[in-house]
């Protein structure tokens, strides 16, 4: 059974930079399409990137040219690397696989002065 492990998130100053990392276990991790999602107090989930098997990427439209998702199959780990961040990224951050409907714990990122 796959788990997913995020780690990275905290408190960080608007205009700061965090990256998240997502460690999957299991031996079928390059095959996997991997999002990365948030959820914010009193909102629905959303989509913050996607990047599929192949590499290509998908990104949520208030993070587009601010946050790049990356994978590294031989670690087993997907990464969202953020940028400029605003206080409107303030959320709980999921790691997601696609081809397994199965989510992570979570992360939190707080953007705050």
């Amino acid at each position: 059974q796959v788990q997913l492990v995020e780690s990275g998130g905290g408190l960080v100053q608007p205009g700061g930079s965090l990256r998240l990392s997502c460690a999957a276990s299991g031996t079928m991790f390059s095959r996997y399409d991997m999002g990365w999602y948030r959820q914010a107090p009193g909102k629905q989930r959303e989509l913050v990137a996607f990047i599929t098997s192949a590499g290509r990427t998908t990104y949520g439209g208030s993070v587009r040219g601010r946050f790049a998702i990356s994978r590294d199959n031989a670690k087993n780990t997907v990464y969202l690397q953020m940028n400029n961040l605003k206080p409107d990224d303030t959320a709980l951050y999921y790691c997601y696989c696609a081809d397994l409907a199965r989510w992570g714990q979570g992360t939190q990122v707080t953007v705050s002065s």
